[in-house]
This record gives structure tokens, sequence and C-alpha cells, in this order.
């Protein structure tokens, strides 16, 4: 390993607070995932209704619409404490999940609305963590902390989605839920290790009443912020882009291609998913040791490959070339999903960072839509032209954002491909 790699990949564990929150948003990465495949088979096998199995899928994402509102709060009461009252929300949850399962009482309705309580909140736990990251952090060691603290999603649907299946196929969902309870709670715990600034505003705004704004002023500001910045606002474009058409065919859609595609089990689906997340590891593992690189043209690359690969999956019949296409998928979408969280953590100032992200994680919402479409589009057409049309959309939209900002994004010397 040469000396210039070395620091970029490990540098951010010699900061105390990432000691912490590395391990915190591991756990929960862990649990998100042990979730969304154990309910996500549970509702398919239940119901037997791939419009209801997108129906579930879209509701873990009906908080992105206030993410903005959780980026105000953020930047005003502190990421971390924001961050440990979601987790503590999650716990509480999953043991309702859990204690529903092991009396016997559970059933699909109560997941529905259990899944919809949580989808307030769960979609912008991955913003809150990232601007508590580019918080703790130093600004030189950004791209290097992004990229490890992404492996903890990596790894995640690796351990996760296998050991959910292990766990759901062996001992039932009541006992696997006693896991993910398990995990929800020590990450809150862990959380609450990190010691952070509790307020993010600038000393001069706080002594003028900044915290006495109206919240509404403050969500003016971040989308303004946001708008008039025309790299952020390209990089958001894209991020709403591959939540419409590339995340519903790797994500939600998986219990649908595994049981009626491939004809597997819940033990299948955990290596659909795995693989997916093998590629994405390898993605963020290879980007923490890379330094130098134009981000903004690594955002552009990465997403045309990984329209390119999931067009290749939708024609796919056989789980073993499935999985090598779902590999290289996983590994472009986690240089984008990268890129796209540098560009807008190098470029917003500390007192924005929650309303940006707030703002990135309200454009999530695309993907219950995609999904939603994407259920009935399959019962009229089928996975494959679905699959099809969706991703060559996506890819050739993708390349209408990058033509219309090259000069942001495009150009080496664009301040969005800063080295």
């Amino acid at each position: 390993m040469s000396a210039l790699a070395r620091p970029a990949a490990f540098a951010p564990f010699l900061i105390r607070n990432y000691r912490f929150q590395w391990p915190a948003d591991l756990l929960t990465s862990w649990a998100f995932e042990m979730e969304t495949l154990i309910l996500g088979w549970y509702v398919l096998v239940e119901t037997r209704s791939v419009l209801l199995l997108t129906v579930f899928a879209s509701l873990s994402y009906v908080g992105t619409l206030i993410a903005p509102v959780f980026g105000v709060v953020g930047d005003r009461i502190g990421h971390r404490d924001l961050l440990a009252m979601m987790r503590a929300t999650y716990a509480t949850l999953s043991a309702t999940l859990m204690t529903l399962a092991l009396t016997g009482y559970l059933t699909p309705l109560y997941v529905f609305i259990i899944v919809a309580i949580m989808g307030l909140v769960r979609p912008s736990d991955l913003g809150v963590r990232g601007a508590l990251v580019a918080t703790i952090m130093p600004h030189d060691q950004l791209i290097g902390a992004i990229s490890v603290s992404r492996t903890t999603m990596d790894t995640a649907r690796i351990a996760g989605a296998l050991s959910g299946a292990g766990l759901f196929a062996s001992l039932g969902i009541g006992p696997a839920y006693v896991a993910i309870f398990s995990l929800y709670v020590v990450s809150t715990v862990l959380t609450l290790c990190v010691v952070a600034p509790a307020k993010p505003f600038p000393a001069d705004e706080v002594a003028g009443g900044a915290l006495r704004r109206s919240p509404l002023r403050d969500l003016r500001e971040g989308w303004a912020y946001v708008w008039t910045t025309p790299r952020m606002r390209a990089a958001i474009w894209i991020a709403f882009l591959a939540n419409l058409t590339a995340y519903p065919l790797s994500n939600g859609l998986l219990p649908y291609v595994a049981r009626e595609i491939y004809g597997t089990d819940q033990t299948g689906l955990g290596y659909l998913s795995a693989s997916f997340a093998i590629g994405s590891l390898a993605g963020s593992v290879l980007l923490s040791f890379v330094g130098g690189v134009p981000v903004a043209r690594l955002m552009i690359g990465a997403t045309a490959a990984w329209y390119a690969a999931l067009l290749v999956f939708a024609q796919m019949q056989s789980m073993p070339t499935a999985i090598a296409c779902l590999m290289l998928a996983g590994f472009s979408q986690s240089l984008t999903m990268i890129s796209i969280a540098v560009i807008l953590m190098r470029t917003a100032a500390e007192h924005f960072r929650g309303r940006v992200m707030g703002v990135r994680m309200l454009v999530i919402y695309s993907l219950p839509l995609g999904l939603l479409a994407s259920g009935s589009l399959i019962d009229a057409i089928g996975f494959a032209a679905t699959g099809t049309l969706y991703a060559a959309t996506g890819l050739a939209l993708m390349l209408v954002i990058a033509l219309h900002w090259r000069a942001d994004l495009w150009h080496l010397h664009a301040p969005a491909n800063a080295k």
C-alpha cells in the first residue's frame, strides 16, 4: 500500500468522533437491510401481489417529503442529537414489530402501518449522518471519510441481507426482529458517544438571533442556496433521476425478481441483494484509497456505467449472470453516490449542510414514484421491458443533465472537479 493511499483510507479513524459514528452507522445500516429484506419477503408471500410489494417499498420513503425539515432541525439542534433521536425511534418501532411477531398478531396491515411511520424518519438518516461526517471531519479528509462511511451501507447489504435471510428462514420473523431491535439500541448508544457541535450556526449568527428565526425562512434559504449553485443543482438532479429510474430495479423489486423471474426463495433473494452490495463495497473501498480524482467527471461516468449494467440486468434469465450484472451496477452506484455527496458537502457552507442534505434526501421521493409506476408497468408489459425502459430513459436524461451543466461538471478546472 502506497504512502499516499494510506491516509485517505485510514486517516478518518484517527478522529475520535469518527470511531464512534462509523460503527453506529454500520449497525443502523445492517438493521435497515435486514428489515427491508425480511418485511419485503413477508409482504410478497402473504399478499402474493407485486403491486402491494411496491406499495410497501414506497412507504419506506414517504419521509423524503419532509427531509428538508430534518435538515433545518439538524442545523438548529445539532446533527448528533437529531441522529440519536431518529435511531431511538427505529428501536421503538422495531420493538413493536418484534412483539407482534413473537405473539402471533403480526399481519400485513400492521407491517404497512409501522413501515409508514418509520418511513417518515428513516429516509433522512443518510443525509443527517453525511452532515455529521462533514461537521466532525477536516475538509481535506472529506472524500476518504465519506467513502469509508459509505462502506457501512455496502457491508450492511452483504451481511444484513445474508444474515437477515438466514435468520428469517431458520428461526422465523420474531427471533429475526430480536436481532434487529438489538442493533438499533446499540447504534443509538454509540451515536450518543459522538461529541460534536450542538449548534452548527456561526457564532455571529447565533448572537444575532439566527436560532430564533422562522424555520420556514431557513427552509427557503436552503432551497435557494442549492438552486443558485449550478454544481449542486446538477448533482441533485442526477440523484433525483437515479432514485426514479435506477434504484427501483436493484432495490425494491428484488423480491419480485427473485421469486417470479428466477424461482428462488429468500436465500436466493439474499444472494441477489448481497451481490449488489459487494460491488458497491468494492467501489467505496477503491475510492477511499484513490485520491485526487475529478469528482464531477467521476459522477457522470459512473452513472452512465450504472445504467448500462441495469440495461443488461433487465434481460438476464439466470441467477449467475444476474448476480454479475448487479455487482457491476453496485460498483458504479457507489461511485455515483459518493461523488454526489462530496460535491454537495464540499460546496455547502457549514451552517447550510443540514439543509443541503435535506434537499438531497427530498429527491429520494422519486424512488417510491418509480416503484409504484414499475409495479403497474410490470403487470402490463413484464419485468424485462420495464427494466429496459427505466434504464434507457435514465441514461438519456443523465446525458442531457451532463450536457446542460458541462461547464460546471466536465471542465477539468471546474470547482466540482477540484482535487
